[in-house]
């Protein structure tokens, strides 16, 4: 019975933990539950068979597309889409997983054989997660094993691109077809079949959408209008070409090359870009005509573009404007040469896109690219052949033999690739020449307007300066410090325009671009640390802006609410000081936590920073926190006349380090707190400006001191300054040694006012003492000497005896005879 009883209860125990253990595991079993309804793992399988799927069929369209680059750049990106959507399944399952796990160790093993049977509650929920966990590590698995495949298919893409680029420039085609009679005959043919087309495309336009394409042609041109217009007109000063100015600044060529440069052909790019995007929409165009009439847009705008900047850079009717220092007649002969090199690359590219679209034979491609290839290989030995500058005597020379050479190197290698049958890379150097020298131009002078901007005076002279400086009420100084931010903005506008287009021209697709920048602004990794550029741009604005609204809110709260709240200047000035640190701090945590950047890495830093203080910021610390303690106790305030080591003066800024206090010889005083914490400080303004002033006379023996107090009295009660209560006081001090001495006690309203004061009374004092015969002693000493010291004396009378101490004589003898003076006999041994 005994054992039985025993066995029972035990049994009875283990139900009671069994039964513990299952409410213990209801909560995490019911959040785990909700986890896996809001992303369960049957339904995560269908979203990774469906990528799986699209990624089988990019893999078909590689093998489709790997001789068109744009198409595979458009394939790599959406692979890196799928990427970084594979990897957010495979880490968004990792902490369900660790929690199955620990639920799972909760559990335990599951009983022996000679164990007594767990509850069947426990029994189902260690096999739901231990399929569950078998689901999702399945699931894991699959989506890694997708991210393996997708970053080969990406690597896959590089090679083909490197490949399809390489063999574009190196391979190698046979002239000798393109050069006979029968590619003349071809040519003919084709003309005429993109005559059709167009005369077709046009009489269709014409008959059936002649409304809409009115309408999208009227509304680009007045798009274009628009800023062509605006633009002068706000820009007007920074175009205006005065040719009577014979020495314009560098600066202003500089702005009128730039500026009008940029207008015309944005304006232009709008007009182009407009109209065929309205075409577009409105079913104008048709799949041949369009990509023929965009290259041809494409076309128009590169030649409008270099023509324009040759005219600006060169100008030949504006020899005082001219930005490289050439001649006249070889200006006017570089800007024909230029603009005929873009005008033969731009005929070359669109003869290539039509005959494309048209299907034409290859030896029409050729043909065009060989003739326009050695064209511009002329054209640049041309433009290294001219003469541009003048020598000592005012003859034409050449250009200097390190720019010449290159230039006549360029131009026979271009003719020579192109005869020996690489018409891919003769086409690309071309497009180099044209499009990249025209890029490179103009960089080049987006550089130069950002040095001659940072000049000491340039931007402050400028006409932006003068209007920034008028509407938003800054100095000249101010003005021209901006001129280095304006400068810095330049550069990077340069760069960030100039750089892409550049790599667009040597083969890079706008998806390289976009994929290098997304990656690049996105994260950065320094060995284990990592930081992003866009975050770190985010957080220096949020805190600008933190920065700026704080000095707003101090601004209004001090001129809007504290002034009306007739509070001290000292609390406005305390109030204000604190909330200003505290925005700051307060903008700061903000930009910190927006640039991304995690503060438990800076651990460390601050251990070494507080060890840095322990040793060598002591001082630092010390005046800060005396600071704060002057802010809150307030021992004097702005405006307040103290006195602190040595230093007598107004306090006009009292700051977290140091207390600025301006002497009464405007000397400031940069004074750390510490000190005005831990010495004596008298502050004569604490708790209002009503002091005493003490003003000393001193009157001769047998002058009636009965009349000299009534002097004293009249003058100071006399004084618009000096209050009547308390009532102005004179003092009998001393009988001193040669006067009697007083003390004028008087009190003012504003004790800041006490040298006036003084100085007005010893004036009235020295006039009523004159009236009244009050002498004003001055100290007098008689010494006799005698001996051999004084024949000594007297045989050198130049030389004067120095005063020797003498006895005063005794009060009663003073006041029966005041004009009678110490006598002292000197040992002649002394």
């Amino acid at each position: 019975m005994i054992r039985n009883g025993f066995q029972f209860q035990l049994s009875g125990l283990r139900s009671l933990i069994a039964g513990l253990a299952l409410l213990f595991l209801l909560l995490p079993a019911a959040a785990l539950a909700q986890t896996a309804s809001a992303a369960s793992p049957e339904s995560e399988k269908a979203e990774l068979d469906k990528i799986a799927h699209h990624v089988e069929q990019l893999t078909a369209a590689i093998e489709n597309k790997q001789d068109d680059d744009a198409a595979l750049v458009e394939i790599r990106l959406e692979l890196e889409g799928i990427a970084e959507s594979v990897l957010k399944y495979a880490v968004e399952f990792r902490p369900r997983l660790q929690e199955i796990r620990k639920r799972l160790d909760l559990l335990g093993a599951p009983p022996g054989e000679n164990e007594p049977p767990e509850p069947e509650t426990l029994s189902e929920e260690r096999i739901s997660l231990a399929n569950e966990k078998a689901e999702i590590n399945s699931l894991i698995g699959e989506a890694e094993h997708l991210s393996v495949t997708v970053n080969k298919l990406i690597d896959k893409i590089s090679t083909l691109r490197r490949d399809l680029f390489t063999r574009t420039l190196s391979k190698r085609y046979d002239i000798s077809f393109a050069l006979g009679r029968q590619t003349l005959t071809d040519f003919w043919s084709e003309a005429g079949q993109l005559y059709n087309t167009f005369s077709y495309w046009i009489r269709f336009t014409v008959r059936f959408r002649i409304q809409p394409a009115l309408l999208a042609t009227f509304f680009s041109f007045i798009a274009a209008l628009v800023i062509f217009v605006g633009g002068r007109r706000y820009f007007g000063p920074l175009l205006r070409t005065d040719p009577d100015l014979e020495k314009p600044s560098y600066l202003s060529r500089l702005s009128v090359a730039f500026w009008s440069t940029l207008l015309p052909t944005l304006a232009l790019a709008v007009f182009l870009n407009l109209t065929y995007f309205l075409f577009g929409t409105y079913d104008i165009l048709r799949g041949d005509v369009a990509t023929i009439l965009r290259q041809a847009f494409n076309v128009i705008l590169v030649v409008f573009f270099i023509n324009r900047l040759a005219h600006r850079v060169l100008a030949p009717a504006l020899p005082h404007w001219r930005l490289v220092p050439v001649q006249t007649d070889a200006a006017r002969t570089l800007v024909w040469l230029i603009t005929a090199t873009a005008v033969i690359t731009g005929i070359d590219f669109l003869f290539a896109t039509t005959f494309d679209v048209l299907g034409s034979p290859l030896k029409l491609s050729v043909a065009a690219s060989l003739i326009a290839s050695v064209l511009v290989g002329l054209l640049v030995i041309a433009i290294g052949a001219v003469k541009p500058l003048l020598d000592g005597e005012g003859r034409p020379r050449p250009w200097p033999r390190i720019m010449r050479y290159p230039v006549f190197g360029l131009g026979i290698a271009t003719i020579i690739i192109a005869f020996f049958g690489y018409i891919g890379l003769a086409r690309f150097i071309i497009q180099q020449i044209v499009v990249t020298g025209g890029i490179l131009t103009t960089m080049y002078i987006g550089v130069l307007s950002a040095n001659a901007v940072t000049a000491e005076g340039a931007f402050q002279n400028s006409r932006i300066g003068v209007r920034l400086g008028e509407v938003f009420g800054l100095t000249e100084t101010a003005v021209d410090r901006m001129g280095i931010l304006v400068s810095f903005l330049i550069n990077i506008l340069v760069l960030a325009w100039g750089v892409p287009l550049i790599l667009l021209q040597w083969g890079f697709q706008w998806g390289d671009i976009q994929a290098w920048a997304f990656s690049t602004l996105q994260q950065i990794n320094i060995g284990t640390v990592s930081f992003s550029i866009i975050g770190l741009f985010t957080g220096v604005i949020v805190f600008f802006v933190g920065f700026f609204l704080t000095r707003i809110f101090q601004r209004w709260l001090d001129r809007t609410v504290l002034s009306r709240s007739r509070i001290d200047s000292g609390v406005r000035n305390s109030i204000r000081t604190s909330l200003g640190y505290a925005g700051i701090a307060l903008a700061a945590l903000i930009g910190v936590s927006a640039a991304g950047i995690n503060l438990s890495s800076l651990a460390l830093v601050a251990g070494a920073l507080s060890l840095g203080i322990g040793f060598g910021l002591q001082n630092i610390v010390s005046n800060f926190v005396s600071g704060l303690i002057l802010l809150a106790e307030r021992p004097f305030k702005a405006g307040d006349w103290i006195v602190a080591g040595g230093v007598e003066g107004t306090v006009k800024r009292v700051n977290v380090r140091a207390t600025e206090i301006e002497t009464f010889q405007r000397q400031t005083v940069i004074m750390p707190n510490s000190e005005l914490i831990n010495a004596a400080v008298g502050n004569w303004t604490h708790r209002n400006s009503l002091g005493r002033v003490d003003l000393p006379i001193g009157v001769a023996y047998g002058s009636d001191v009965y009349r000299v107090r009534e002097i004293l009295i009249d003058l100071a009660s006399n004084h618009e300054l000096v209050i009547k209560n308390p009532e102005p006081a004179v003092i009998f001090m001393d009988f001193g040694a040669s006067s009697l001495d007083f003390q004028l006690r008087m009190y003012l309203y504003d004790i800041s006012n006490v040298m006036v004061v003084q100085n007005d009374l010893r004036f009235a004092i020295y006039e009523a003492f004159e009236r009244e015969g009050i002498e004003i002693p001055f100290p007098q000493r008689d010494i006799n000497i005698k001996g051999n010291l004084a024949e000594a004396l007297k045989a050198k009378p130049a030389v004067k005896p120095r005063p020797a101490s003498v006895k005063p004589a005794s009060t009663k003898a003073a006041l029966a005879k005041p004009k009678r003076r110490s006598k002292r006999k000197l040992d002649p041994d002394d």
